[in-house]
């Protein structure tokens, strides 16, 4: 009887250690495979990268294959021999231009911080959030507490709606798809109220946020364009309720505007150029 009273052990679900340590070691040596080239070695055939990274031909034809399936390498098809390819290009742009815009925006936010004396952020779209790569705290003694790197809610916060009105529609619409919760009771959720916001946003030039993300709150922001007229980054001035008024909106938003106009155009951006959304 005691026997059968006794806890059996839980069944553990057992992984396959050759299975999925063999995954890691594929997708490390991809990564090596990648760093392989160099300016003197723009294009290196099969056996030569077999024996650079220490593995079997068929190792790197295989990885060699789906890389290539992907745009991350290319081939010669007369010599066989692969290169990188277009979209390692395409990644690398849109690294350089976080840093291209975090370093020329930096004077830009400085001196909006000066100019308005509360927070002022600098944030890029990131599926569903905006990233601050910069939030410059306020020098008043009531202010908001710096978030640097936090991720906020793009559907409620100004600098996300910003960076909307930037998307293409087949974007827009994946981006609306995915659920949304209420920040406070003034945040937006209704998908049509959401569009309109964006729409008022492309017409104006600049969004606002009053208290739809955290109350008490209120914000003003503006996109930052780069050299090919798209939006990129957005810049925003935060600070309490009881400092930025609704009647200062039409003002400040002037000053955003302008700061954002000065950071596009460090990197490039015409106004006369087409914006393609």
């Amino acid at each position: 009887m005691s026997d059968d009273l006794t806890p059996k052990p839980k069944t553990e679900t057992r992984r396959n250690p050759r299975r999925d340590g063999g995954r890691l070691s594929s997708v490390t040596t991809a990564i090596h495979l990648l760093k392989t080239f160099s300016a003197e070695d723009e294009d290196v055939g099969i056996s030569e990268l077999a024996k650079r990274l220490g593995v079997a031909k068929s190792t790197v034809h295989r990885l060699a294959s789906a890389l290539l399936d992907e745009g991350l390498l290319q081939q010669n098809p007369e010599t066989g021999r692969y290169c990188l390819g277009i979209e390692l290009f395409t990644l690398g742009s849109l690294v350089r231009a976080r840093l291209d815009v975090t370093t020329e925006s930096r004077q830009i936010l400085n001196e909006l911080r000066e100019k308005t004396g509360e927070n002022v952020r600098l944030a890029v779209l990131e599926r569903q959030s905006v990233v601050l790569l910069h939030d410059l705290e306020s020098p008043q003694t009531l202010r908001l507490r710096s978030a640097t790197g936090q991720l906020r809610p793009a559907y409620c916060t100004a600098e996300g709606m910003s960076l909307l009105s930037g998307l293409r529609e087949p974007e827009l619409k994946k981006f609306l798809a995915q659920p949304r919760v209420a920040r406070t009771p003034a945040t937006v959720l209704d998908e049509e109220e959401l569009r309109n916001q964006i729409r008022k946003v492309k017409r104006q030039g600049y969004a606002t946020e009053d208290e739809t993300c955290d109350a008490g709150t209120r914000c003003i922001a503006a996109p930052i364009y780069n050299g090919e007229g798209r939006i990129i980054a957005a810049v925003g001035v935060a600070g309490p309720r009881v400092r930025i008024r609704r009647s200062q909106f039409n003002k400040l938003s002037q000053t955003v505007l302008e700061a954002a106009t000065a950071i596009s155009e460090r990197l490039g951006y015409i106004k006369r150029q087409r914006v393609y959304i």
